[in-house]
């Protein structure tokens, strides 16, 4: 797996899995745009990166505003050449509530975070590989984008949405040196599983999940690292499901 000089974006790159993709891409060569909200913890993230010899810089973007978007990602190309890799991963858990009380603000926020910022990044980072000689694309969804969500119908509309567009854009530019996929994580130690959820996710998962326990950020990007790079080169179009065997049963 080389990524030798190769430079990745990464969306929500401050903590979870988008902090541990950062952090396996840069340790087989990629220099790494880190790109979140926080900056603090984003910036933490790059000197974790240097410290093993890396290399990674960290951009401000706020994937809720639209403009920011084109204007970070051109930032970002101007000093460090052409986007090879992408990993689109920032998002929201939302606000759970039954479908009959979820408000307009809550829906719109979940759709512009979960889904249009996704679009919006693979827009600009396609644009850029056309002209560039290809480059490799994954988009983080979830397993609550293969089934329902009861009590957080948005989470699981925006993330069926993600796959949608994977698939999309995999058969659109399959033949122009791009290849598109998206991996869905099971329960994973990130932030979205705040303390509210702890408990009812771990009685989920004694129940649901054959290996009996929560997935590391590190597994994810494992997966994610692989399909960005050429050996998975025919895989193109798909979702890599990653929950310890939940889906399975």
């Amino acid at each position: 797996m080389n990524f030798e000089k190769k430079v990745a974006f990464i969306t929500g790159a401050s903590s979870g899995i988008g902090r541990a993709a950062a952090i396996k891409l840069a340790k087989h060569g990629a220099v790494v745009i880190v790109t979140d909200i926080d900056e603090k913890q984003g910036q933490e993230t790059v000197e974790l990166i240097q410290k093993d010899g890396g290399t990674a810089k960290f951009f401000v973007l706020d994937v809720g505003d639209k403009a920011a978007i084109k204007t970070t990602m051109l930032k970002a190309i101007e000093e460090f050449g052409p986007i090879k890799l992408a990993v689109n991963n920032a998002g929201i858990g939302g606000v759970l509530a039954p479908v009959h009380e979820v408000k307009d603000e809550d829906w719109d926020r979940m759709m512009q975070i979960n889904l249009t910022s996704v679009f919006q990044c693979m827009r600009e980072e396609i644009n850029c590989m056309l002209h560039h000689g290809g480059g490799n694309i994954v988009n983080i969804s979830s397993l609550a984008g293969l089934n329902g969500f009861k009590g957080n119908a948005p989470y699981s509309v925006a993330k069926h949405g993600v796959i949608g567009l994977t698939r999309s854009a995999a058969q659109e530019y399959g033949t122009l040196g791009i290849r598109v996929n998206a991996v869905c994580p099971g329960f994973t130690e990130t932030a979205i599983i705040h303390k509210d959820m702890r408990d009812f996710v771990n009685k989920l998962t004694k129940v649901r999940v054959p290996m009996q326990r929560i997935g590391r950020p590190e597994e994810v990007a494992n997966t994610i690292a692989w399909l960005l790079s050429e050996e998975s080169s025919y895989v193109n179009g798909t979702y890599v499901e990653v929950d310890g065997g939940m889906q399975a049963g």
